[in-house]
């Protein structure tokens, strides 16, 4: 088995609560080719006391304000070494041999490698299965990038740039698509790589979202009259779910 160098990003503001999970998550994958960085906003909690605990598995730590995800996105990448990238957030797990898994599935032409995504409750332990989009020339009303288990190349954010400052919501989806739209070359791995927790930014209101779906929409080559169109179909799913309580 090839062992390619893998980086693996967590993002982090006060995130005690569940910070020690994520490691352990990370640090377990015994993966001998494995660097790991943790970018923190400037936490206040004891999220700095915990990566202190854990600081012989930690490649690099920084602590400083930033100016939202994007950016502690990309202080991430642009300190990685890794030939693949990996972003796990402070919420969310990596599944047992998810770097293997990787590993097993390497291929230097593919630019993106793509996993399912467990969508966990953890209050409950139940989770259902998210298998990504690979395909994105039509205009959807939701794309399942399925962030926690996706891993490109760092060349590929060399070729076509990093996470969009002004993009507090939809950075993701955006960096994604625009990839595939400059010709990334994607790979699916039909297993689970990733558990993310329900709640967080992702669960924040759609109303609060509005921006990033005009930008998004009209960045990626779609017109202003879709926006109108993918904007109001968000809104009446938004108000279904709402009604039957199924967000």
């Amino acid at each position: 088995m090839v062992t390619p160098k893998i980086s693996l990003i967590t993002i982090t503001y006060n995130s005690e609560l569940h910070l020690e999970e994520t490691i352990n998550s990370v640090i377990n994958q015994q993966y001998e080719n494995l660097e790991y960085l943790i970018i923190d906003g400037g936490s206040t909690d004891g999220t700095q006391k915990i990566v202190e605990r854990y600081k012989n598995y930690i490649n690099v730590f920084v602590s400083e304000k930033d100016k939202g995800i994007s950016d502690a996105f990309n202080k991430g990448i642009s300190r990685s070494t890794g030939e693949i990238i990996g972003i796990i957030n402070s919420d969310d797990l990596l599944e047992p041999g998810a770097l293997k898994a990787i590993a097993n599935s390497y291929d230097p032409t593919i630019d993106i490698y793509s996993g399912n995504v467990l969508v966990w409750n953890d209050q409950t332990d139940k989770y259902t299965t998210h298998i990504p989009d690979l395909e994105f020339n039509r205009l959807k009303l939701q794309y399942n990038v399925a962030h926690p288990a996706r891993f490109i190349r760092k060349s590929a954010y060399d070729k076509w740039g990093l996470y969009a400052l002004d993009l507090k919501y939809k950075m993701d989806i955006d960096l994604i698509v625009r990839f595939a739209k400059a010709g990334a070359k994607f790979c699916h791995i039909n297993q689970p790589l990733a558990r993310f927790r329900k709640g967080g930014t992702t669960s924040q209101s759609i109303w609060k979202k509005r921006n990033d779906f005009y930008l998004f929409i009209t960045r990626n080559g779609w017109s202003v009259s879709s926006f109108r169109y993918i904007w109001s179909l968000a809104i009446i799913r938004y108000y279904i779910k709402k009604m039957f309580r199924l967000n």
